[in-house]
């Protein structure tokens, strides 16, 4: 048990991390960002929305208090989110480097996601 929540809270960590660092860019509009938006055909205010969502739900997955509900939301959230990105990316620049990485950034979600049913099945087996 001791090492499943020691490794959920390194990949949540740096899952959460990330999302944050991605989601203030978009808020702050930063111009590398906001020109792959523009090449993806985005508006700036999609962008900066898109940013606000990630914050919230880097939060949501940071928050220690088990509130499964909310947790779920950000999952499929962000699920949804690098989707649409990879779909974006493919369907713009075809297979590159960056849709590549997002393979990483899906693997993070998962083992995030994995780790999470983990954690919440053995914190119920052991409250009974």
């Amino acid at each position: 048990m001791k090492s499943t929540n020691i490794f959920f809270w390194i990949v949540t960590i740096l899952f959460a991390g990330f999302m944050l660092f991605v989601g203030y860019s978009e808020i702050t509009l930063d111009p590398k960002g906001t020109e792959m938006m523009k090449q993806l055909g985005y508006p700036n205010y999609f962008t900066v929305f898109l940013g606000w969502t990630k914050i919230l739900g880097a939060i949501a997955l940071l928050v220690p208090v088990n509130v499964p509900r909310l947790k779920e939301w950000a999952y499929a959230g962000f699920f949804f989110d690098l989707v649409g990105a990879a779909y974006s990316q493919i369907a713009v620049g075809g297979l590159n480097p960056q849709v590549l990485f997002m393979v990483v950034v899906f693997i993070f979600l998962f083992l995030y996601y994995y780790l999470y049913h983990k954690r919440s099945s053995r914190i119920l087996a052991d409250a009974r």
